[in-house]
Formats: structure tokens, C-alpha cells, sequence
């Protein structure tokens, strides 16, 4: 598992097409006779390990997910295996690609005593790309000739959690997001001057405050929602003023209630701002991925395989869901299951550690062991 780590590490690839990184998994796996289906339109994959029991659509089938994607981020960590094509192993993801190997191979040897099928979900583009939603659409879940009982997922984190402790939450654990875009256009004319243009600047400006207001004032502070505006352009010069001005925002939900009524409030709120100035306007609110909500049954068994596997001390609860997005939520839309976290950072203490995404995050992966073991020990028993 280090071995293939180091080498994904070293040669990561970004978005949906990854041929190299789809070559060397498909080679590890290859001794281990599953039953492999690939796709041609990205290089997500799937590999089916067969157990022992009752027929095919009568047994239990259980989904373990390994992302394999990389960031387009130049590398700033100094280890043997550095990256240096300008992409770069920043979130974990040849972390979890090398333990889901680990796992099909510690399964392939007992598969004299696995009762059901396990589908190990090799997933392109989870990047902000829905690889998995795309995977989904073509069949993931009924890929085995029976639909997914459960699905699991683990994620490496370098902050949150020490290294080699696991962590979650039953219920929403990861936030939905959306990006909202507005522009407002005007009049441009002279800085001088502005009684004789139709500035959008201001309107543009009091549309971004009054979000600010309206996640305040119209959401409950226990259901929260998270609206940063992170993109602003207009104009070219102090003194002119321009035609049109713009921002982008990304939005956080952890409802899907609230994600619908963030849409429904925030449009016509800009619409009406930039009406009531003179301006005409663009507003467009995308959906990007939904919120990951655990399965409470599922999650109890990951709580309780954990803490036998490794000790009451390697599992501690989240008090709060992160507002990280993830799109394995699209897999928990349809099947019951659970997503939780694995400290993995190099650094003894996590509040030190650079983040996930950071250049400079660095992954241990003398974790890859125990991350392996606790995937393979629940699929064992969902799968009975």
C-alpha cells in the first residue's frame, strides 16, 4: 500500500480522466480476480469481490469508495516522492486509492468466509466534477446484479483529528454547496460625473450586504448557512465609472431544506436590488454537491468496529458537521451508509497542521494499515 501511495503520489493526474493512475490500480488489483467494469466516458471503475453466500440478488452487498483525483497545485512538501508535473496528492485521495487496495486484497483472502459481495467504487473527479453522481447515473449501485445494501467511505484528514484517529457524526456530517453568481449592469461614464451614468458598483455592493443580513434575519442560527462572497470585479480605473459590475459567492448548507430556500430568497433579493437602482441583472444560483448525511445505523457499526479494532481512544464524535463538501453524498442519497474521517497528518498535533488542499499538506501513511483493516472489517460484517 505505500508503495502503490508513493507512486500515485508522485504521478497525480486531475479531473475525470486519469489513465495513469486507472493503469497502476487496475495492476494491483489484477491478481486478485474481480470482476472489473470500466467506464469509457471517464476513468472511474468498479471491481466486484464475490462471497460465499446465498445467491446473487439474495446476499447482501456492501460499497466501500476510494476517490483518486488529484489538485491542480504545485506541490511544496519535500519528500522523496514529490510530485512534480504541477498537480498534487493535496486532499488524500492516493491515500484512500492505495487503503481500498489493501482492502480488496485482505478480502480476496477471506473470501471463503465473506457471506456477501463487496463493490469497490474507484472514482474519477470528485473535485468539484460529481464523479460519483456520474457513476450513480451509470449503474454503480446495481452493479453487482443486486442493489447496494450499504456503502462506506473513508477520508484522510490532516487537521480535525490525530493521526490514526477516527472521527464523525451520525446525521449530516458534511455540508451542501452552491455557487451564486450576480452581475449588475448599468451606465458607465466619468468618475466625475456619476449623476450621468448608472453606477452598479454601490447596488452591487448593498446586494452583498443585504445576503449577509438575510442569512441573519431569515435562518434559523441551528440550521446555519454560510454565503462568502469570495469574487468581486468591476471596473478598470479610479475615475471611470464602468458599464457592469460582478461578484461570486460560494454558499454552505447543511439541509437540504435550506439549501432550496437560499436559492428561492438570495435570486429575486439581488434581482430587486439591482431593479430598484436602474440596473438590469444576471443571477444565477448552481447547485453544486448536496450535503453527506450518515446513516445512524451504519454509522453506530463504524463507531463500534472502530473502537474494537483500535481502542475507545482512536474514535471521538464531531460535535459539528465540517462545511467541506464531498459528492460520495450522491451514493448516501440512494443507500444507507457512512462517511467518516481518519487523522493522517505527519504533524502530533492536528491544530498545527496545514489543511487539506494546502501546498504544503503532508499525509502519513503509516495510517494506510489501520484504515485498510477498519474498511475491510465492516464490509466483513455488513456483508454476513
Amino acid at each position: 500500500m505505500v508503495a502503490l501511495r508513493r507512486e500515485l503520489h508522485q504521478n497525480p493526474e486531475v479531473g475525470l480522466n486519469l489513465p495513469q493512475t486507472r493503469r497502476r490500480v487496475l495492476a494491483a488489483l489484477e491478481p486478485l480476480g474481480l470482476e472489473i467494469r470500466t467506464s469509457n466516458e471517464t476513468s472511474s471503475f468498479t471491481a466486484v469481490l464475490r462471497g460465499r453466500g446465498t445467491p446473487v440478488g439474495e446476499r447482501q452487498v456492501v460499497l466501500l469508495r476510494a476517490d483518486m483525483d488529484a489538485l491542480p497545485i504545485t506541490e511544496l512538501v519535500d519528500v522523496p516522492y514529490k510530485s512534480t508535473n504541477g498537480a498534487m496528492h493535496a486532499c488524500g485521495h492516493d491515500l484512500h486509492t492505495a487503503w481500498l487496495v489493501g482492502v480488496a486484497k485482505i478480502l480476496s483472502d477471506l473470501r471463503g468466509e465473506l457471506a456477501g459481495d463487496v463493490v469497490f467504487m474507484f472514482q474519477a473527479g470528485e473535485e468539484s466534477l460529481g464523479g460519483a453522481r456520474l457513476m450513480v447515473e451509470d449503474g454503480l449501485l446495481d452493479v453487482a446484479g443486486s442493489r447496494v445494501n450499504a456503502a462506506f467511505g473513508l477520508h484522510a484528514l490532516t487537521t480535525v483529528a490525530p493521526r490514526g484517529v477516527v472521527t464523525g457524526k451520525p446525521q449530516t456530517i458534511l455540508s451542501g454547496s452552491a455557487i451564486l453568481r450576480a452581475k449588475f449592469t448599468g451606465l458607465g461614464g466619468h468618475g466625475a460625473t456619476p449623476y450621468l451614468s448608472i453606477d452598479p458598483i454601490p447596488p452591487l455592493s448593498t446586494g452583498i450586504l443585504a445576503l449577509q443580513s438575510m442569512v441573519t434575519r431569515r435562518f434559523n442560527i441551528f440550521d446555519p448557512v454560510v454565503v462568502t462572497v469570495g469574487q468581486v470585479r468591476a471596473g478598470s480605473a479610479p475615475n471611470v465609472i464602468p458599464d457592469s459590475a460582478e461578484f461570486a459567492a460560494t454558499v454552505r448548507t447543511f439541509s437540504a431544506e435550506n439549501r432550496q430556500k437560499i436559492e428561492e430568497l438570495s435570486v429575486p433579493l439581488l434581482q430587486k436590488i439591482a431593479e430598484a437602482n436602474g440596473l438590469t441583472s444576471e443571477v444565477t444560483f448552481t447547485p453544486g454537491y448536496p450535503e453527506t448525511v450518515n446513516n445512524a445505523t451504519e454509522f453506530a457499526l463504524v463507531q463500534t468496529v472502530a473502537g474494537e479494532l483500535f481502542g475507545s481512544d482512536r474514535f471521538t464524535l464531531l460535535q459539528n458537521p465540517l462545511a467541506n463538501s464531498d459528492d460520495i453524498a450522491y451514493v448516501l442519497q440512494q443507500v444507507p451508509g457512512a462517511f467518516v474521517f481518519m487523522g493522517a497528518s505527519t504533524s502530533d498535533d492536528p491544530s498545527t497542521a496545514e489543511p487539506n488542499h494546502s501546498p504544503r499538506a503532508e499525509f502519513d501513511d503509516s495510517v494506510l494499515p489501520d484504515a485498510a483493516a477498519l474498511l475491510a472489517e465492516l464490509a466483513f460484517r455488513r456483508a454476513a
